[in-house]
């Protein structure tokens, strides 16, 4: 699982867990699991993690060491992170089932998030991430740089 900076940021904000867990409406538990790596944290919840804290998801994941403030507060958009997911496919030279493979993903999910049905699988999209080099904030729609 991807390391983050959840903890880090909760400190920058004199924070406490609980505060945090209570704004999104989930228990303290289940914040400190996602900010201890026990578990996943869910895609949306990553990018409202990265509004409420005003940082590039990149760097929230440490993916980056470059921090960007984002002021302003995205939703995500099925569609537009679909069309991002099929337009990342293409200009790697990959089919579905090539990109399934090198994601440990079935084609059939891939294609699910680039019709816009389904929104991408967290540990999907850190994967693609890392193997396309692209951006988590433009794949999800919070920037429109690339890299």
């Amino acid at each position: 699982m991807n390391e983050n900076r959840l903890e880090d940021l909760k400190v920058e904000r004199n924070l406490k867990s609980r505060e945090v867990a209570s704004y999104f409406g989930v228990n303290e538990s289940t914040y400190s699991e996602w900010e201890h790596n026990k578990i996943p944290i869910p895609t949306r919840r990553i990018a409202e993690l990265a509004n409420f804290y005003n940082v590039n998801i990149d760097y929230m994941l440490k993916l980056t060491d470059i921090r960007k403030n984002i002021e302003e507060t995205y939703t995500l958009d099925l569609e537009l992170i679909g069309n991002r997911l099929k337009e990342i496919r293409k200009e790697l030279g990959l089919s579905l089932r090539s990109l399934g493979n090198a994601l440990n993903c079935s084609f059939s999910s891939l294609g699910s998030y680039e019709r816009g049905e389904k929104l991408i699988n967290c540990e999907i999209l850190i994967s693609l991430s890392k193997y396309s080099k692209y951006s988590i904030d433009y794949i999800l729609g919070r920037s429109n740089n690339k890299f």
